[in-house]
């Protein structure tokens, strides 16, 4: 391997997946800009308090705790099996390392939690495929058979349509699956069908001008790239090759939809004007419609919530990075990255507080947060 290949690939991976993917891309379980996993977590609160504090706690669960025991389990796998200096080489193993996982749980774990295991990916596995199918049918049925074919039905009309979507998407899941080499090209086809449209959910908080085109323009942009890069014979590992496309994605959807808006007429005022009393976002990117709403108060918190944003970033990677220190013994750099996301989420705290927990309700009553 070439000095120049030694330094692309972890240069294109940081450019990825620090630098673009975590506002461009959208996928399951961690949509940008909000979403219908997240929404779900914060309205099942009992005010805005306990909802926030739910959402700091999510992220910590699944990003600084969660990836542990898969981490762990990979390295044993790399150890045991590897057929580069590993302690048993397995030529299963190597065509196809995606199997370690199930490896060292099939050849260390006892027949009884082995039993445990799988039933543990049995459940696993119907809550996502049941998340699922009731988030596509809902789609399906509320935002195009109700609104654009059947109008007016009664509601046992919409029920029974929705079982007959459900079937259809378990029928059309089933045959992309079968056409799939691996989970990994699955991923892959996610990720990059969601590339760019991660923007849009971002910025249409804080800018009125986005409409529903915008996001249909890079939803689409997006899934056609994804299947035409496909087929475009890059340069360099798995890795290396997502990354690109990806990146290509995201350029060109971004700048799609950015087109898009400005040509397409904006949303009806008065929908504009019932998101602004409702959501009341920053004024910074809502001048024209706060104009249509003098007896609001503006809202003027960009600055503490990009405060609360980076003390967030620093709260989850310094633990991930701090327990990942206490896993393999380095105690004081652990303790000490450990006390660092506490920090930082003590001052998340402070500054919502500050702020006062009942003004972020989006309420007429809310005052006015100062930058």
């Amino acid at each position: 391997m070439t000095t120049n290949a030694i330094w692309t690939i972890p240069l294109v991976s940081f450019v990825l997946f620090l630098g673009v993917q975590w506002w461009s891309s959208w996928y399951p379980g961690a949509e940008p800009g909000g979403g219908g996993y997240v929404a779900q977590r914060m309205f099942s609160a009992k005010d805005e308090k306990n909802s926030l504090g739910a959402t700091l706690w999510f992220n910590l669960a699944n990003y600084a705790l969660r990836p542990w025991p898969w981490i762990l389990t990979g390295l044993v796998a790399l150890a045991l099996y590897s057929p580069n200096g590993g302690l048993n080489p397995s030529a299963d193993f190597a065509a196809s390392p995606q199997q370690g996982y199930v490896m060292v749980l099939r050849d260390f774990l006892p027949p009884a939690l082995r039993g445990l295991m799988v039933a543990a990916f049995l459940a696993a596995f119907m809550s996502t495929i049941g998340t699922q199918l009731n988030w596509g049918t809902s789609y399906l049925v509320n935002d195009f058979y109700r609104r654009f074919l059947v109008r007016g039905a009664g509601e046992r009309h919409y029920v029974n349509i929705g079982k007959v979507f459900t079937v259809l998407l378990v029928l059309a899941g089933g045959y992309v699956a079968s056409q799939l080499a691996s989970i990994s090209e699955g991923w892959q086809i996610v990720l990059g069908i969601g590339a760019g449209t991660g923007a849009v959910l971002i910025l249409r908080w804080y800018w009125w001008r986005i409409n529903a085109w915008s996001e249909i323009t890079a939803t689409v942009t997006a899934a056609v790239l994804t299947f035409v890069l496909a087929k475009v014979p890059f340069t360099g590992n798995g890795a290396v090759v997502t990354a690109k496309a990806t990146l290509i994605t995201a350029g060109v959807t971004t700048i799609a939809w950015i087109v898009g808006t400005f040509a397409t007429k904006p949303e009806p005022t008065e929908k504009l004007v019932s998101f602004y009393r409702r959501v009341h976002p920053s004024i910074y990117g809502w001048q024209p419609i706060a104009k249509l709403c003098p007896e609001l108060p503006q809202v003027r918190d960009f600055a503490a919530n990009t405060a609360n944003w980076v003390a967030g970033c620093v709260m989850v990677y310094t633990a991930m990075f701090g327990i990942g220190m206490l896993v393999f013994r380095h105690w004081l750099s652990g303790v000490l990255l450990l006390l660092a996301s506490g920090v930082a989420g003590w001052l998340i705290f402070w500054n919502l507080s500050r702020q006062g927990w009942g003004t972020l309700s989006g309420s007429v009553e809310r005052t006015t947060a100062k930058n």
